[in-house]
């Protein structure tokens, strides 16, 4: 049991389904999974965060291009002409609720964040604080193949934990588990599900994209991001500029991902870039894990 818990939380821990995953407890909260951490900063920003009209949020499951869209959307919002990206990773332009503002401070004064403030969340939208659903804030979802999204959380979390000395988890039995949705914020198709049937109601308020879309028809998709958080583009230039600067290549290249380490979680940049690919589960799939990922998809979907 991790340190800094209110006995009450500690009390909820015991009383709820716990699994683990990849080598870490996992708690089973309204219908979701979370580390203790990551529950404890969700539910107190459920209970007090205030949103503002203006603020963004990128939201998402894990290991769904997130990375990719943190560069994006600061740069179509702030313009800048000096690139932040050369010096800041993609997580310091777009802070996490869950990871580092209610992680280290139950009640943070945020007043002194210039609009528009820009964050990023995982929490499934059941558990999204109100005030993010009630104001005219604007949230950006992405999403991604499920076969995919797996292998690149796979990979992702092994690089993890083999920096701190942990044995991988084998792949066979990290399947089995995001199959029957136990993993950080699944499962998976709830979570997705959850954000594109409120994207359905409420196209204003929610703008859902999927990765492959982003891949195959870059220009287009981002006209349409720029347009829904109302930075529309004037020129054609305007949109290079902004497929140039975020590129996920040129990410890749920059020294901060390369040798940087995230202070919040202690996690090395470089491990948020990996290939990129539409179809990498082709390299990693049998038939029989393709089979089963895509009936669960066919039932949910």
């Amino acid at each position: 049991m991790e340190l800094g818990f209110p006995d009450s939380f500690s009390t909820l821990l015991d009383e709820v389904p716990k699994e683990t995953w990849y080598g870490s407890d996992a708690y089973n909260w309204e219908g979701f999974w979370y580390r203790a951490h990551h529950l404890s900063a969700a539910m107190a920003a459920r209970s007090s965060f205030q949103a503002n009209d203006s603020d963004v949020f990128l939201a998402s499951s894990m290991k769904t291009s997130t990375t990719w869209l943190k560069a994006i959307i600061p740069t179509i919002m702030n313009p800048y002409e000096d690139d932040p990206l050369l010096n800041h990773h993609p997580n310091e332009l777009m802070p996490s609720l869950k990871i580092q503002i209610f992680k280290v401070n139950r009640n943070p004064n945020l007043s002194d964040m210039p609009p528009p403030r820009l964050f990023r969340t995982h929490v499934p939208y059941p558990m999204l604080y109100e005030s993010i659903k009630s104001s005219a804030c604007k949230i950006v979802y992405i999403s991604r193949d499920p076969k995919d999204t797996f292998t690149s959380c796979c990979h992702f979390m092994n690089s993890v934990i083999a920096d701190r000395g942990i044995d991988p988890w084998p792949m066979d039995e990290a399947f089995e588990s995001f199959c029957r949705g136990i993993h950080a914020f699944g499962p998976f198709h709830d979570h997705v599900l959850g954000y594109w049937k409120e994207s359905i109601k409420r196209p204003e308020k929610i703008h859902f994209m999927r990765y492959e879309d982003m891949k195959n028809e870059p220009k287009e998709q981002l006209r349409k991001l720029a347009c829904f958080l109302q930075r529309p583009f004037h020129k054609e230039e305007e949109v290079d500029k902004v497929l140039w600067r975020c590129s996920l290549e040129r990410l890749k290249s920059l020294e901060v991902n390369q040798h940087g380490v995230d202070p919040w979680v202690g996690i090395n940049y470089k491990h948020y870039f990996r290939s990129g690919t539409v179809g990498d589960w082709k390299n990693q799939f049998t038939d029989e894990m393709k089979e089963k990922l895509d009936r669960i998809t066919t039932l949910k979907f």
